[in-house]
């Protein structure tokens, strides 16, 4: 159903002020991952940014404090994960430049952060992750755009 609707995003059938927010019925790259996988930690390379600033998207509502941030619609990575139960699930981003970070997960709550990895960067740490899909937006808290790499990380 999942790309199905994304298709259907792709083909301009839904428009409005959604398709210029990040949108979580699009997919990014990513794929299967397992919390044991994520254990020794993995790294994607990201380009940080976007042209949708946040403050202006009714569809995304934290549930962790939201400042300013600047994101794709797009997901920049979308994982199936499995085997989270009992795992905490660390996120975070090293960036050249002020990174924010966005993720959405597979009970459908919004988490964004912008500090907390120090050094201007993002973390985020879930204490219970389910199973099923996350999103995660990697974005710049000024609307700058850099290299940044994503980090994931189980304990």
């Amino acid at each position: 159903m999942r790309s199905v609707v994304a298709a259907g995003l792709a083909l301009g059938f839904c428009g409005g002020a959604a398709s210029a927010c990040p949108d979580y019925m699009q997919s990014g790259p990513g794929g299967k991952i397992s919390g044991m996988q994520i254990a020794g930690g993995l790294a994607y390379d990201v380009q940080a940014g976007g042209g949708n600033d946040i403050r202006k998207c009714p569809n995304v509502v934290p549930a962790t404090d939201v400042g300013a941030g600047y994101f794709t619609s797009r997901p920049d990575f979308t994982f199936d994960m499995s085997g989270m139960a009992g795992r905490r699930l660390a996120v975070s981003v090293v960036s050249a430049c002020d990174a924010a970070l966005l993720i959405n997960t597979a009970s459908a709550t919004w988490y964004y952060d912008d500090d907390d990895n120090g050094n201007l960067d993002p973390r985020i740490t879930l204490s219970r992750p389910a199973d099923g899909y996350i999103d995660i937006w990697i974005g710049t808290y000024d609307g700058d755009v850099c290299d940044a790499q994503l980090q994931l990380r189980t304990y």
